[in-house]
């Protein structure tokens, strides 16, 4: 075997993230990111034979997540591949500061897998990656499966449902909340109430609609109230400020990270004066105290790129 590569994209908090129902009629939580293209966190995994499947040395130290998740892809390529299970070198670069829900540490465990996966010569598909990542971590993001929009079970690691082909074509722009402290996820309320269940079903039922018509003012209506919900669960003082400057600037709504501290002013991306607003939420973002990170689009719906990413300075160069 020689060292395999795998790397993985982060993203930018939700869309959506509530109580749903599966297909048996059981509630379950559940989510729908806001991807992001970069930045990517990178892996390298080499083997070390003679060593034991769970002697993982990683670097940089503390990537505790990605080592576990390390540990079982090795587990398991071993198994399909009928090759000795081995420990080795983790190396990850790249990617984002933990704690602020853009999926940092499903970042490097997707990357850690595959890097593992990459090294043993294996396949493996997205859905086992999501078990692996979620068993890894407790709580996973599904950017092992790519940019389409899906309601994903993110303790369970399965897909509740896809939602459709692409998001309307939106420009995010990015900013701080509670001074970007870290967030322990898992010290966040799981409890799942079935009578939360109707209130997201109908965000659900709205969000596939707008997918599907490729709405972005109902994506941003439908974004915004799961913000505004959210807030029983990790409240952002700075709230009603970024939902000032999307009136002030005509976005179509606010986004944010449920279990972090970013937040986004979303806007259609296709509309004429697209720069002149989004200079104007920059800019606005700033006078109320806030620190914009970056301003970014998903991709378009008809050839898939992307239109232009950019990155401000904020008070973590690690945010850069």
């Amino acid at each position: 075997m020689t060292t395999g590569l795998g790397q993985a994209t982060c993203h930018h908090g939700e869309l959506l993230q509530g109580v749903f129902l599966d297909d048996n009629g059981h509630p379950v939580r559940g989510l729908v990111t806001l991807p992001m293209a970069d930045p990517l966190t990178r892996a390298e995994f080499t083997p070390r034979p003679g060593t034991g499947p769970h002697r993982i040395a990683v670097d940089p130290p503390g990537r505790d997540k990605a080592v576990r998740a390390a540990a079982l892809a090795v587990a398991e390529c071993a198994r399909a591949t009928g090759r000795t299970a081995t420990g080795g070198d983790l190396r990850l670069t790249g990617g984002l500061p933990a704690g602020l829900g853009l999926g940092s540490s499903t970042s490097d465990v997707t990357a850690a897998i595959r890097a593992v996966a990459d090294a043993y010569g294996a396949l493996m598909r997205p859905a086992s990656v999501a078990r692996t990542a979620v068993a890894a971590e407790g709580a996973s993001d599904p950017v092992m499966l790519g940019e389409r929009p899906v309601l994903f079970a993110q303790r369970e690691g399965r897909v509740l449902e896809d939602l459709g082909a692409a998001l309307p074509e939106l420009a995010v722009v990015g900013c701080l909340t509670g001074h970007g402290r870290p967030v322990d996820t898992m010290r966040l309320p799981g409890t799942v109430r079935s009578r939360d269940a109707s209130v997201y079903e109908r965000l659900r039922t709205a969000l596939r609609a707008a997918v599907a018509d490729g709405d972005a003012a109902e994506v941003g209506r439908v974004s915004t109230e799961s913000a505004i919900l959210n807030q029983r669960v990790l409240p952002k003082e700075e709230l009603g400020k970024i939902r000032g400057v999307a009136r002030h600037c005509e976005a179509v709504g606010i986004q944010v990270a449920h279990s972090g501290n970013v937040a986004g002013v979303l806007f259609d991306a296709t509309v004429p004066d697209l720069s002149a607003r989004i200079d104007a939420a920059v800019s606005r973002l700033r006078s109320e105290g806030l620190t914009p990170t970056r301003v970014f689009s998903t991709p378009s719906r008809t050839d898939g790129e992307r239109t232009w990413t950019t990155t401000y300075a904020t008070h973590s160069a690690d945010l850069t």
